[in-house]
């Protein structure tokens, strides 16, 4: 199991989410034969995320730019985007019925692709509850968006821009 110490330093925790104050934390990583650019449009484009991220299945677009409604397993989570690099980091926020959660995404240049980070904390009494029960869960959530963020990525056509 992840602690905080497994954190990358580079990501930027807002006040409250840091992984020593979560009752969940996790991270993945992997390489995606894509360049960030491929990468860091296919998460930033909310509206897509049921076509292809795990247990999503609506997204509605908020009134400002930085927000978004995200149905996970049947809860809605109200979701604020924090960090927004282009190509390079990402991260929002998100609040449900008894659950918090900060997710934070590096992307960085390598040979032949892009190296992909993911960390997650989350925090409440569902976190705390679930975590009791499965401590890998979101470890496995992460690994399995990841993935399919890998397969996506790598699929996709070449674009004039990346």
């Amino acid at each position: 199991m992840f602690g905080a110490s497994d954190s990358h330093p580079g990501i930027h925790w807002p006040s409250g989410f840091s992984p020593d104050q979560a009752h969940g934390f996790c991270q993945a990583q992997a390489v995606v034969h894509a360049p960030p650019a491929r990468a860091f449009d296919l998460l930033t484009d909310v509206t897509r995320w049921p076509e292809w991220v795990p247990g999503v299945t609506e997204v509605r677009a908020g009134a400002l730019a930085r927000t978004f409604d995200v149905w996970f397993h049947g809860h809605r989570f109200e979701t604020y985007l924090g960090e927004h690099v282009p190509h390079t980091r990402l991260g929002w926020s998100a609040v449900g019925a008894g659950v918090q959660l900060y997710q934070a995404w590096l992307l960085t240049p390598v040979g032949g692709g892009t190296h992909v980070r993911t960390e997650n904390v989350v925090r409440g009494p569902v976190a705390r509850s679930v975590g009791a029960l499965s401590p890998l869960w979101t470890q496995r959530l992460n690994a399995l968006w990841l993935a399919q963020l890998k397969r996506i990525s790598e699929s996709a056509p070449e674009t004039g821009g990346a």
